[in-house]
C-alpha cells in the first residue's frame, strides 16, 4: 500500500477553502486504497490547548498531526517546532511520498530536514505568493521568499497546478511547467448535506422579510476578498440582502464601511459559522458573489459549495485567476471586472427581476460540478499522479542524494 504524508497549514475545524479541500481529499484518497496522514499548524495556540497532537479515529480514517503555532505574520503560521514535528512524524508514519500544500512557509523543511530530503514529494500549488500592490509588506517581503520556493519546486518530482488559466499566468512555475499537472480542486458533495427544515427556518430569519435577492459571500475577511467592492455595489440596491460569512483581520474595517454606507439593516456579518449554518445559507441564499480583487484568488472552494447547491454565482474577471475558469461565464454564472462596484450594481440589480435566469444557471453549475468538481474524480487523477512518481522513485531517490 502505498503511503502519503500531506504537509498543509491548517486542518479542520479550521475553517478555510485550503482546508476544507485537503480534507475531503484525504477522505477520498482514502478510498481509493491510499493510507494518507496530515501534518499541520493547530490553529490554537499552545496555551488555548495543551495537547496539540491528537488524532479522533472516530471522526477521520487517518491521523492529523497538529505542531504548536504561536502566531501568523504574514499570513505563515509561526511554528519553530515544526521540523521536528515533521521529523518525528515521518518517522512514525513511515510515508513514501510527501505532498506539500503551498503556500505554506512550513513546507521549506522538505529541503532541510534529512529524513524529508530522501523522500520524493509533490507539491500542490494552490496560489502564487502575489506581490501584491494592497499589501505593502506583503510585496516586501516576496524578495526574499521566492529563492526558498524556486529551490523546492526545481526538487519536486511533480507539481499539482489547480486551473490552466492559472498555470499560464503563474511567474514561479513558469521554469517548471514540464513537472506540471493540471489537477482542480474537489469537493465531496456528502460534506454538505441538505439543511433541515430547522437549519432553514433559522437561515430565513437571517435573511429577514424585506429581501428581494438574498447575496452571500463566504471567506475570509481579508485584504484580497473585495468585501469592500460588494458593500459599495449592493448600497444602491435597497432590495438586497448580503450574509458575509467569515473572519479575520478585516472585520473592523468592513463594518466601519457598513456604517458609513448606512447599510446596518441589510449586511449582516456572521463571522466563522458552523458548517451546518452555512449550509442552510447556502440553500436559502439567491446567489453568491465572490468580488475578489486580484489572482491570489486561485480557485476559490466557495464556488464548488455553490454549485453544489446548484446556485447562480457573480464572481470577479480576474486575469490569470482560475475563477474565470471554474465558473463558466453566461453559463453558469456571471463574471463582472474586479474592483468595479458599478458594474456588480448592474449585474446584480438585472439578476433581482430575474428568477428564471437564476434557476436556470444555479442548474447549469450543478451539473458543471458533477462533471468536473466531484472529489471522487480528484482523488483518482491524484493517487495515478502519486503511482507515476513512485515508478521513478529510484532514480529520484539517486538524484536527491547527489
Amino acid at each position: 500500500m502505498l503511503r502519503v504524508l500531506h504537509i498543509g497549514k491548517f486542518f479542520p475545524p479550521f475553517a478555510g477553502g485550503m482546508e476544507y479541500f485537503l480534507r475531503d481529499l484525504l477522505v477520498a484518497l482514502s478510498r481509493q486504497g491510499i493510507e494518507v496522514a496530515a501534518l499541520v499548524h493547530d490553529h490554537l495556540s499552545p496555551r488555548q490547548r495543551r495537547c496539540s497532537h491528537y488524532s479522533d479515529p472516530a471522526e477521520w480514517p487517518f491521523p492529523v498531526y497538529r505542531a504548536p503555532c504561536h502566531d501568523r505574520v504574514l499570513y505563515a503560521p509561526v511554528s519553530p517546532q515544526f521540523p521536528f514535528w515533521l521529523q518525528k512524524t515521518i518517522r512514525d508514519f513511515k510515508p513514501d511520498l510527501l505532498h506539500l500544500h503551498l503556500p505554506n512557509t512550513s513546507a521549506f523543511w522538505a529541503m532541510v530536514v534529512p529524513v524529508a530530503r530522501r523522500l520524493p514529494w509533490i507539491i500542490h500549488w494552490h496560489a502564487d505568493v502575489v506581490a501584491s500592490p494592497h499589501d505593502r509588506l506583503l510585496r516586501l517581503a516576496y524578495p526574499f521568499y521566492r529563492p526558498f520556493e524556486q529551490r523546492l519546486l526545481k526538487d519536486a518530482s511533480a507539481i499539482i497546478a489547480t486551473s490552466p488559466p492559472y498555470l499560464d499566468s503563474s511567474l514561479a512555475l513558469r521554469l517548471w511547467r514540464d513537472k506540471c499537472h493540471i489537477i482542480p480542486l474537489g469537493l465531496d458533495p456528502s460534506r454538505l448535506p441538505e439543511p433541515s427544515e430547522t437549519e432553514q427556518t433559522t437561515a430565513h430569519r437571517l435573511w429577514g422579510d424585506g429581501a428581494r435577492l438574498r447575496v452571500l459571500t463566504v471567506g475570509r475577511l481579508t485584504y484580497y476578498k473585495g468585501h469592500e467592492v460588494l458593500l459599495h455595489a449592493i448600497q444602491p440596491l435597497p432590495e438586497v440582502r448580503l450574509v458575509v460569512v467569515g473572519a479575520g483581520e478585516g472585520e473592523r474595517k468592513l463594518r466601519m464601511l457598513i456604517a458609513k454606507l448606512a447599510l446596518e439593516g441589510r449586511v449582516s456579518l456572521q463571522g466563522g459559522c458552523t458548517e451546518a449554518q452555512r449550509n442552510a445559507l447556502l440553500a436559502t441564499c439567491d446567489i453568491l458573489c465572490l468580488p475578489s480583487i486580484e489572482r491570489t484568488e486561485a480557485f476559490g472552494v466557495a464556488l464548488l459549495e455553490a454549485m453544489r447547491f446548484a446556485k447562480l454565482i457573480v464572481a470577479s474577471r480576474i486575469k490569470g485567476s482560475g475563477v474565470g475558469w471554474v465558473v463558466a461565464d453566461g453559463e453558469t454564472g456571471i463574471l463582472c471586472p474586479p474592483q468595479d462596484p458599478a458594474s456588480l450594481t448592474q449585474a446584480l440589480g438585472d439578476l433581482l427581476h430575474a428568477p428564471e435566469k437564476r434557476e436556470s444557471f444555479g442548474k447549469a453549475g450543478k451539473q458543471r460540478f458533477r462533471q468536473y468538481f466531484q472529489i471522487d474524480r480528484i482523488a483518482e487523477r491524484t493517487a495515478a499522479l502519486y503511482f507515476r512518481v513512485r515508478k521513478k522513485m529510484p532514480g529520484l531517490r539517486k538524484l536527491r542524494e547527489g
